[in-house]
């Protein structure tokens, strides 16, 4: 895939070594839970603040704001640094997640589809 918009890519690594890379953080989310029985060694977003720049999605910083667009539609950033992303929220407005909430929020939305195994 083709990665248009560096600041809200995301990419996923099995334990295998194989790479998976989406144009959006959602697109992650969404492949890491149809694919449950899959071990994966690294799960990774860009950093908005420096686009190129991967960062572990585990321990990232998440807004959804609808002032900040992404290119998906769901409107969700991430952020290495929590400072970051509540000074991004104190311009843009919004919603800041960890990514246990983020997972959560997304499932409540139906923009990460549940699992054929839950």
């Amino acid at each position: 895939m083709t990665i248009v918009d560096q600041q809200h890519a995301a990419e996923v690594v099995t334990d295998k070594g194989k790479v998976y890379m989406f144009d959006a953080i959602e697109c992650m989310a969404n492949y890491i839970e149809k694919e449950r029985t899959t071990n994966f060694a690294f799960l990774l977003v860009n950093d908005f603040d420096s686009p190129k720049s991967l960062i572990d999605a585990t321990t990232s910083h998440y807004l959804i704001s609808p002032n900040l667009p992404s290119p998906m539609g769901a409107f969700l950033t991430a952020f290495e640094h929590k400072n970051s992303a509540i000074n991004m929220q104190k311009i843009k407005s919004g919603e800041l997640f960890n990514w246990d909430d983020l997972q959560n929020h997304l499932k409540k939305q139906g923009v990460v589809h549940f699992s054929e195994y839950e």
